[in-house]
């Protein structure tokens, strides 16, 4: 068995809550590593933490500066040559795109140690789906990711996302939502089969656990019709009855809801409110706009139309929650459109899983100093199609 199995295996057989003790022991005794960190990114991506039982007990690193940083934006080991003819390499851990974390080895740097490290860069994928699934039976990974508690509407929040971004080859996705440790009823929610794609970006009425309990209901509705294969128009059907028979009108849900051809880019959309999208195509941003229908919940029995979108390669379609555009100044001027464009505009160098990030940083640096009174989401496509 060569090493790169015997490590695999290992961290498969690990308990879960021992998966970074067992990489640690397991490259040391295979790969002569003299020390080996695993880093988790904390909800808000501002910061890597150590992973440690109890957690918490190491400080944690900043994700934007340093080496590790480094390797978890750009998604590709960083090397560093230190003293001693030894050698640190920080690996991204990710699963299909969605960044976890960074594992950091300091090694002897030796001939050997550099042709292992496409092997070191593969158990770092293999440790990021092992935290996947070690989530179901510990909540280590869970707790190292917080850096401060979360609201209970905002736990509910999270444990309903599919992640923080998903690359495949025919797109790129990337959200984030703020604040992260408080949020209330915005939510996104993806799934891809080998031929669709489907997205849904919503922004749940109210605020705390009203709102929480809201997107949730609408949410795990939407899934139950999209899952039973049924079309997009009449999962917002289905979603709205589920909405209404619990809430009778006084409480309702906006979405905007896309299912893409990944072989042709043709996409059936249903806009049900107020989150609003934003194309970039060959260097031009501008709004696309739909027919706009009621919010899931309003009415008893609504029926949904679904429009089309022709999406084509090289296109970055932008999705914001009102809380992006309403967001104030100091000086009481709202974010808007303009501001929105210059941000779209200035990231389009960026991967699709950092533009979310870098537009509500420029929307906090709009906002200064005054606490956030709503949720703020960003979701990223790029298309790159077939």
């Amino acid at each position: 068995m060569n090493r790169f199995m015997a490590v695999e295996r290992a961290l498969r057989t690990a308990p879960p809550y021992a998966l970074a003790d067992i990489v640690s022991r397991e490259l040391a005794g295979l790969y002569a590593a003299e020390a080996v960190e695993f880093l988790l990114a904390d909800y808000s991506l501002t910061m890597l933490q150590p992973v440690t039982t109890p957690p918490h007990a190491l400080p944690p690193v900043s994700l934007h500066n340093g080496p590790a940083g480094r390797a978890f934006g750009a998604q590709e080991p960083f090397l560093e040559n230190l003293v001693d003819d030894r050698l640190r390499v920080h690996l991204p851990v990710s699963v299909h795109g969605d960044r976890l974390g960074v594992l950091t080895v300091t090694l002897p740097d030796s001939e050997d140690t550099r042709a292992a490290l496409p092997e070191l860069a593969e158990i770092a994928q293999v440790l990021g789906h092992e935290v996947l699934v070690a989530d179901r039976e510990t909540d280590l990974y869970l707790q190292t990711r917080r850096q401060d508690r979360l609201t209970l509407a905002a736990e509910m929040q999270w444990q309903l996302l599919p992640g923080h971004s998903c690359s495949l080859p025919e797109f790129e996705l990337g959200a984030q939502l703020e604040p992260a440790y408080a949020m209330h009823g915005d939510n996104y929610d993806w799934s891809s089969t080998a031929d669709r794609l489907t997205l849904y970006v919503s922004n749940g009425m109210g605020e705390g656990i009203e709102a929480a309990l809201l997107t949730n209901l609408a949410v795990n509705a939407l899934r139950n019709a999209r899952r039973a294969g049924i079309p997009l128009a009449d999962q917002a059907a289905l979603a709205d009855q589920a909405v209404y028979a619990q809430y009778r009108g006084h409480r309702y849900l906006s979405v905007l809801m896309l299912d893409f051809d990944l072989a042709t880019g043709r996409t059936r959309v249903v806009d049900a409110g107020c989150p609003q999208l934003l194309r970039l195509r060959d260097g031009a941003v501008e709004h696309v706009g739909f027919e706009a229908q009621l919010p899931l919940g309003m009415f008893e029995e609504t029926d949904y139309v679904a429009q089309e979108l022709q999406v084509e390669p090289g296109d970055r379609l932008v999705f914001v929650s009102d809380g992006v555009y309403t967001v104030a100044s100091p000086k009481g001027e709202p974010y808007g459109d303009a501001a929105l464009t210059r941000a779209i505009q200035s990231t389009r160098l960026l991967p699709a899983s950092e533009v979310p990030g870098a537009v509500l940083r420029e929307l906090t640096g709009h906002r200064g100093t005054t606490p956030p009174d709503d949720d703020a989401l960003v979701v990223c496509l790029d298309w790159h199609g077939r």
